[in-house]
């Protein structure tokens, strides 16, 4: 007995009749052609963030990682297995975008359990291990003084994109493309309650709001 989830069938089903139609070429030249998004987006594996939805794009647009907390790892070639750096080393080497989008959210779950310290959910503690990455050897992530738990958690958010963006620059051929004028790379934010967009302004530090942007 099939137990699929229903509503998934049902999804399918509505993309199958409806969608599909207005995209079946596009479907057909992807499978024959190949992929060949411009844009990389690392994003976190939260439900309520879909990078596909928030840049309202078609089949084939975006090359998306996620990952809790949208975290990049620093440079690591120790024989281990990373995903992340497979999705990276396949998106800079052979897809060759142009764009690698960093981005973070409100509300992040992998964010708040590394703020609060939160005792293993598993043996494993592959969350505590995970998040560990954010933060370097000796570094101190505290809150501060008159700052709310809210706006402590907001700037570790965004802190995170900032470190993932570092962290990038640690990878040879993410560095080389950069500095070859090949790729840029990018920092966002989504505010998951209001749908709010600020995309980073790297010179600046700042997050700008995606509408005053355009």
């Amino acid at each position: 007995m099939i137990t699929f989830p229903k509503h998934l069938l049902e999804g399918y089903q509505a993309f199958a009749t409806q969608r599909l139609p207005t995209e079946q070429s596009r479907y057909r030249e992807l499978s024959v052609k190949g992929q060949f998004p411009e844009v990389m987006v690392i994003g976190c594996c939260d439900s309520r963030v879909s990078p596909e939805v928030i840049f309202d794009v078609g089949p084939g647009e975006l090359f998306v990682v996620r990952n809790i907390a949208n975290l990049v790892p620093v440079y690591q070639p120790d024989g281990n297995a990373h995903g992340v750096s497979a999705a990276l080393e396949y998106a800079v080497t052979v897809l060759k975008v142009k764009h690698i989008v960093v981005l973070g959210h409100a509300q992040c779950g992998g964010i708040r359990a590394f703020v609060d310290k939160i005792e293993p959910l598993t043996p494993g503690d592959f969350i505590g291990k995970w998040m560990q990455m954010f933060i370097k050897p000796g570094e101190v992530v505290e809150q501060r003084d008159h700052e709310s738990m809210a706006q402590f958690v907001e700037r570790i958010e965004k802190a995170a994109v900032f470190r993932s963006l570092e962290n990038l620059m640690t990878f040879p051929f993410v560095q080389k493309a950069v500095d070859a004028g090949q790729m840029q790379t990018h920092g966002a934010y989504f505010g998951v309650a209001e749908g709010s967009l600020f995309v980073l302004d790297q010179v600046a530090k700042e997050f700008r709001n995606a509408r005053s942007v355009v």
